[in-house]
C-alpha cells in the first residue's frame, strides 16, 4: 500500500514539475514574440493549454514566473563565457574573439534581446536579470580594457562598454552592417581612443 502511494506522490509531483515547465516555455515564447510588456498572465495560461489558477499555484506573482523565464531562457542560451579569450596575450586578438562571441551569440537571440531592450522600463519583473546582464557586460569590459592597460582611460572603458551592448550590436545590424563590419569597426574606434588610427 505504501509503495502504491508512494509511486502516485511520486507521479503527481512529475506531473507538476511538467505543467511548471509548461507555463515557464509558454512565458518564455510569449516575450519573444509579444514581449515581456504585453505578456499577462492570461496569456500565460492560454500558451500554456492551463488555468490561470494553475499558473498562480506554481509562481505568487509575475515577477516570479517572469524569473522562472530569464533562468530557463539563459540555460537554453547563455552568453559567452570570458574564459574563451582571457588566455590570448594579445588586446587586440582578445577584443577581436569577445566580440565575435558577443556578436554571434546577439545574432542568434536578437528577438529575445529586441524585446527585452524594447520593454524594460515598462516591465520591473524584468529590470533587475536586464541590470544584472548589463553588470556582466560591465565585468567583461574592464576585462578587455585592462588587456591594454592596467589603469585604462575612462574613454577606452565607455567605448568598450558601447561596443559590448545588444543596442550598440543592433543599430550596426539595421544598418545593414555585418558583424565582422561590427568588429572591424569597433577595432577601429578602441584604436582611434588610443591614438593608434
Amino acid at each position: 500500500m505504501k509503495e502504491k502511494r508512494a509511486y502516485r506522490l511520486k507521479d503527481r509531483a512529475k506531473s507538476q514539475e511538467e505543467t511548471r515547465q509548461k507555463i515557464v516555455e509558454a512565458t518564455m515564447h510569449l516575450h519573444e514574440t509579444l514581449g515581456p510588456r504585453a505578456t499577462t498572465i492570461s496569456a500565460i495560461a492560454e500558451k500554456a493549454g492551463v488555468q490561470r489558477l494553475t499558473v498562480y499555484r506554481h509562481f505568487p506573482d509575475e515577477t516570479a514566473v517572469f524569473q522562472a523565464c530569464t533562468s530557463h531562457w539563459l540555460s537554453l542560451n547563455p552568453p559567452p563565457d570570458p574564459a574563451a579569450w582571457e588566455g590570448i596575450h594579445d588586446p587586440f586578438q582578445r577584443l577581436q574573439a569577445a566580440l565575435d562571441a558577443f556578436f554571434g551569440y546577439y545574432a542568434g537571440t536578437k528577438a529575445m534581446w529586441t524585446a527585452s531592450h524594447r520593454d524594460v522600463a515598462d516591465v520591473p519583473a524584468l529590470q533587475g536579470p536586464m541590470a544584472e546582464f548589463a553588470g556582466f557586460l560591465g565585468m567583461v569590459a574592464d576585462g578587455l580594457a585592462a588587456a591594454f592597460d592596467k589603469q585604462p582611460n575612462a574613454s577606452l572603458v565607455t567605448t568598450l562598454h558601447h561596443a559590448l551592448a545588444f543596442p550598440t550590436w543592433d543599430d550596426l545590424d539595421a544598418r545593414g552592417t555585418g558583424d565582422a563590419a561590427k568588429v572591424a569597426l569597433v577595432i577601429l574606434w578602441v584604436r582611434g581612443v588610443l591614438g593608434q588610427a
